[in-house]
C-alpha cells in the first residue's frame, strides 16, 4: 500500500512539472514562423538553418501563419517564438505610435526594441542588414518622367491604382498616402500580394505599393519611386524573439547576431526573384544564400 501511494504521489509530481513547463512555455525546440509572402518565407529558413548550423537547438519552421495581427498575439502567447519583423510596422501597427519629425532610422528601432521589451517581453535582436519599405512602381512605357512620389501626382488622376487588401485598410495605407500626396488615382483595384506584380506588367493596373525588396521589380523592368515625404517610416528588417526562449536558448541571441548586417537590399531582392520567378523553394534559396556567404558550410 504503501509503495502505491509512493507510485501515485511520484506520478503527480511528474503531471505538475509537465503542467509547470508547458505554463511557461519551456519546449525542447525553437520555433520560427513568418508572414505569407515570399520573403516571409525564406527569412524563417535563413534564421532556422544558421541556427541549427552554429548551435545543438532543434529548429521548427511554421511557413506562413498570417501577418502582424496573427502573428503579434502568437509569439506573446509562445505559440511561436521568432519572427522577422519590420520596425515600421512594429512601430505604427503594434505600438500604434509615429515616426517623430526628424528621427532616424536607428532610433526608431531603438524606440521600438524598448517598446516591444516594456510591453510584451519580447526583444529585438540586431538588423539583418537590408531595409524593406515601400515604394510605387510601373511599367516603363507609362512615359511618365518622376524620381520622387511626388513627381506622380500631376500623372494620377489618369492611372489606376492596385494594392492587396490589408494595404487599403492600414492607417498608413492608401487612404493617407493620397491624403498626403494630393494622389487622385481613376481607380483603386484590390489584388493578392502575389499577383499584383504580374497586373502591373500585364497592364490590369497602373501603379503598385511595391515592396524594396521585391526581386519582380529588377526582374520585370519596372520603374519605382522614392518616398520623397518620408511618408513610409523606416523598415529594418530583425528577428525578434521572447525573452523566456532567450533565457531557454542562452547562446540563441549570440548566435543569431551573427546575421546582422549580413542580407544587403540586392541579396534580399535576387532571394525572392528566385522564388517567385525561378521557381524554387523558400529554404533551398536560404541554405543556398548562406553557404554562399559562408555563414554555413554544406
Amino acid at each position: 500500500m504503501k509503495l502505491q501511494k509512493q507510485f501515485f504521489i511520484f506520478i503527480a509530481l511528474i503531471l505538475l512539472a509537465t503542467i509547470t513547463a508547458c505554463s511557461n512555455g519551456s519546449k525542447d525546440k525553437i520555433v520560427i514562423s513568418g508572414k505569407m509572402w515570399t520573403e516571409q518565407y525564406i527569412l524563417p529558413h535563413i534564421l532556422s538553418e544558421y541556427i541549427q548550423a552554429h548551435t545543438d537547438y532543434e529548429v521548427e519552421v511554421k511557413d506562413g501563419l498570417g501577418e502582424v495581427s496573427i502573428l503579434t498575439p502568437a509569439i506573446e502567447k509562445g505559440d511561436i517564438d521568432m519572427y522577422v519583423e519590420y520596425t515600421g510596422t512594429g512601430l505604427e501597427a503594434v505600438l500604434k505610435e509615429k515616426a517623430k519629425p526628424g528621427e532616424t532610422a536607428d532610433e526608431i528601432f531603438e524606440r521600438v526594441k524598448k517598446g516591444y521589451k516594456d510591453k510584451y517581453d519580447i526583444v529585438w535582436l540586431k538588423p539583418l542588414g537590408f531595409e524593406n519599405t515601400y515604394t510605387l512602381a510601373y511599367t516603363k512605357d507609362k512615359n511618365i518622367k518622376a524620381e520622387n512620389f511626388s513627381d506622380l501626382v500631376p500623372y494620377s488622376k489618369d492611372l489606376s491604382f492596385g494594392a492587396p487588401h490589408q494595404f487599403y485598410e492600414r492607417a498608413d495605407g492608401y487612404d493617407a498616402l493620397v491624403k498626403a500626396y494630393g494622389f487622385e488615382f481613376k481607380k483603386s483595384d484590390s489584388f493578392d500580394p502575389n499577383i499584383m506584380y504580374e497586373a502591373v506588367k500585364d497592364g490590369k493596373v497602373d501603379v503598385i505599393p511595391a515592396f524594396t525588396t521585391d526581386g519582380r521589380i529588377v526582374r520585370y523592368d519596372l520603374a519605382s519611386l522614392k518616398d520623397d515625404k518620408s511618408f513610409f517610416p523606416p523598415y529594418y528588417a530583425a528577428p525578434i524573439v521572447r525573452q523566456d526562449v532567450l533565457d531557454q536558448f542562452p547562446d540563441l541571441e549570440k548566435t543569431l547576431n551573427g546575421l546582422a548586417g549580413k542580407i544587403s537590399e540586392e541579396e534580399m531582392s535576387e532571394m525572392n526573384a528566385k522564388v517567385d520567378i525561378d521557381k524554387e523553394e523558400p529554404k533551398k534559396v536560404a541554405r543556398d544564400f548562406l553557404i554562399k556567404k559562408g555563414l554555413i558550410k554544406e
